[in-house]
């Protein structure tokens, strides 16, 4: 009976909490360094949100441990809204690519909305003398171990991705990390690196400056974000696959009514043509679910990557 009678005591309260959120500037958590395809939608969406709300949005960037060490940072902050993180791809990949985790990627989080999916685009440095898949194929089997390839970081998103290209094309490539897509990118320019998975957003600008090539297109059909780029899967590597996205989550705690205006302000952001448009000009379509359908996706992810991880043979200690 204590119980109930303080809930019954609480509610009004957390509505009207609720209600008048957010009263105090946002943490907005990004798991990589600037530059890359998750900075730059965070800064995209903390933008609107600023104005919505008229509160300040802090793009706080925490790369390490590809993605980890954001979300510890945010399952232990606490759960009152203040603090919400750009939980993507790389968090349930890290299920089955790590021994131990120092947090749970459902228990863990409240789930408020899916924002984005992209597909990947398999660039490589001019130099490199392959100007397709099957020819990049090629020219890693006659030189095995001698091209060098970028990720976001060990665990990343980028790094499975190559991992599985490398295993279904039966290739060998030696793995570099980055923290970040942009540092990752900034070398591949540099050709200090040869070749890496980039989202749109980073690889489309350098694909028609000429400062890179692109090979394929990681979705299973050719993508209306580069139609005339073919799929890895088409061009030999039959039923090669991998995609990225980005949610929104807030510590498990976190009140629901808090959660539902979450959700509620960030979906009618995403449903605005304008930002639409924008998202799509950064190579990214945008979701807006609810969090059961969100939190239901963040699951089939999970087990969907243990298997392409176990598929790999990738191991983060």
């Amino acid at each position: 009976m204590k119980v109930l009678v303080c809930c019954a005591l609480c509610a009004p309260w957390i509505t009207l909490h609720a209600q008048q959120y957010p009263v105090k500037p946002i943490r907005f958590i990004v798991p990589f360094a600037p530059g890359g395809g998750n900075d730059i939608i965070a800064r995209m969406l903390g933008q609107r949100l600023a104005e919505t709300w008229s509160q300040q949005v802090v793009v706080d960037n925490r790369p390490g441990a590809g993605g980890n060490l954001a979300a510890e940072i945010t399952a232990h902050a606490p759960a009152d809204g203040y603090t919400v993180f750009q939980f993507n791809i790389a968090n349930t990949i890290a299920v089955g690519l790590y021994k131990k985790l120092n947090y749970d990627p459902v228990k863990d989080f409240s789930a408020v909305t899916q924002l984005a999916a992209a597909p990947f685009i398999l660039v490589v440095h001019p130099s490199v003398q392959a100007k397709t898949v099957q020819e990049l194929i090629a020219l890693a089997k006659a030189q095995p171990g001698k091209l060098n390839y970028a990720s976001s970081g060990n665990g990343g998103a980028t790094h499975l991705a190559m991992e599985l290209f490398k295993t279904m094309a039966g290739i060998d490539a030696v793995h570099i990390p980055y923290n970040g897509a942009g540092p990752a990118l900034t070398e591949l320019l540099g050709a200090q690196v040869q070749l890496m998975f980039a989202v749109p957003a980073t690889a489309t600008p350098n694909l028609r400056s000429g400062k890179l090539r692109g090979l394929g297109i990681s979705t299973l059909q050719r993508s209306p974000l580069a139609p005339d780029m073919p799929t890895i899967a088409e061009s030999g590597v039959r039923g090669y696959e991998s995609n990225t996205w980005y949610g929104v989550v807030v510590a498990a705690r976190t009140a629901r009514p808090i959660v539902n205006k979450l959700n509620a302000d960030i979906v009618a952001i995403l449903r605005r043509a304008d930002f639409k448009e924008r998202m799509l000009s950064q190579g990214a379509e945008v979701v807006g679910n609810t969090p059961e359908e969100f939190a239901g996706f963040i699951r089939s992810e999970i087990e969907k990557w243990r298997r392409v991880v176990a598929l790999s043979g990738a191991r983060m200690e």
